[in-house]
């Protein structure tokens, strides 16, 4: 997709189809729930599946936004919202891909065994604006606690959002936006 062409607007849950005509770059606003889990929900997720226990929220279908919301101020849903560097959460993506995790988001890139799980179980990664948390924020409507609400910010909680800006940084055909752009800015030519 080019930068000025329409965006894909989703809803979740996502679908295989929904899914497989995704392609990196493409643009797109996301309406619906997604959950918002940062580093120690994720290990948290982690011990729960090694006990054989149920997870708390479903993960078919749905979309992890990685993110710790600040708190929000008096008559706003939710403080700043920014995603955080997803890297820190590859070594919990595949087995929560394998049970049927479809979206994730965040921001940077995704090491080599995510990639592949994104293509092996049809899942897709987006990134969304860093820096501009308080702008992400307002796309929010909803917020409600889920889970493991001792770790704060960093707790599970269910997002209602409604045109969520993001752009596909892995696609299920195996593409990397990461790749491709630095591939195109060493070709591009040099002025000084």
């Amino acid at each position: 997709m080019h930068v000025d062409d329409v965006p894909v607007m989703l809803h979740t849950p996502l679908d295989d189809e929904a899914v497989r005509n995704l392609r990196v770059g493409d643009r797109a606003l996301l309406s619906g729930t997604v959950y918002a889990a940062r580093d120690a929900a994720h290990e948290r997720m982690a011990a729960t599946l090694e006990a054989g226990a149920e997870l708390p929220i479903p993960l078919e279908g749905q979309i992890i936004y990685y993110v710790g919301p600040s708190p929000s101020r008096p008559g706003a849903v939710i403080g700043s919202a920014g995603p955080t560097t997803s890297s820190r959460l590859d070594a919990y993506t595949p087995a929560l891909l394998a049970l049927g995790l479809k979206g994730m988001i965040g921001k940077g890139y995704r090491n080599p065994v995510v990639r592949e799980a994104i293509v092996r179980h049809g899942c897709v990664y987006f990134v969304t604006v860093g820096g501009a948390a308080a702008l992400v924020a307002e796309r929010i409507k909803h917020v409600a606690m889920i889970a493991f609400d001792d770790l704060g910010t960093e707790a599970i909680q269910k997002l209602v959002v409604e045109d969520f800006p993001l752009v596909v940084a892995n696609d299920s055909h195996g593409g990397d936006l990461f790749e491709t752009g630095r591939a195109a800015y060493a070709k591009a030519p040099t002025t000084i």
